[in-house]
């Protein structure tokens, strides 16, 4: 098999990112960005990042999850806390995530360490969910291997059994992490492919050092 994708071309013309506009704060920088894009452009789920851990076998790994809250503390996404993400997270917790929205040429790589959040939060976001979330969150042993899709079918119908007309636990091995940032880069499309890269440094006092990035 031999495709060449050598003459796909895209001209990169809508906005541009100067220093004079962006402000002190990434994460300010950051919510002013996602409402742009959740507001003006049509994405479907402008919530959906890149995450990047490193596996227990060495290996880097994305994968996409939805980003389910951000504070000025960090970004919260929801996971089984035994999937291969969870563990390569326990074993290292440096990891990274990016967001790309296409239609407003941009791009946002974020750095930072994840742990879990309170119980109580976790405990929180779980009850919010449609019940048919909740059972497939105590269905899925995430990555483990599995049989065929019947056997997940046959589980789901035993839980929709024995939790009738009954909440549904949040099971112990299912919640949220939050990732804290020590980086931000700020990508912004431009023609001729001299992009706009801003690139925002953690430092020691909590402030933040601002750098532009050649293309």
């Amino acid at each position: 098999m031999d495709k060449d994708l050598g003459n796909y071309r895209k001209s990169y013309e809508k906005k541009q990112l100067i220093e004079s506009n962006i402000g002190d704060n990434p994460m300010e920088l950051f919510q002013k960005w996602f409402y742009e894009v959740d507001s003006n452009f049509e994405i479907d789920e402008t919530n959906a990042m890149t995450l990047s851990t490193i596996g227990l076998d060495g290996y880097p790994k994305n994968r996409v999850v939805l980003l389910k809250r951000y504070t000025f503390e960090g970004f919260i996404f929801y996971t089984n806390y035994e999937s291969e993400k969870g563990k390569a997270i326990e074993q290292n917790p440096n990891v990274c995530i990016s967001f790309f929205w296409h239609a407003a040429e941009r791009q946002i790589i974020i750095k930072g360490s994840a742990e879990r959040i309170a119980e109580n939060l976790s405990d929180g976001y779980f009850e919010s969910r449609p019940r048919g979330s909740q059972l497939g969150a105590v269905v899925s042993r995430q990555s483990d291997i599995i049989a065929n899709r019947e056997f997940l079918e046959s589980k789901l119908s035993e839980l929709e059994l024995q939790y009738q007309g009954k909440e549904i636990p949040r099971p112990p091995f299912w919640g949220g992490y939050i990732v804290k940032p020590v980086e931000f880069e700020f990508w912004q499309g431009r023609p001729n492919r001299l992009h706009d890269r801003i690139r925002f440094l953690l430092q020691d006092d909590y402030s933040w050092k601002v750098d532009r990035l050649s293309p």
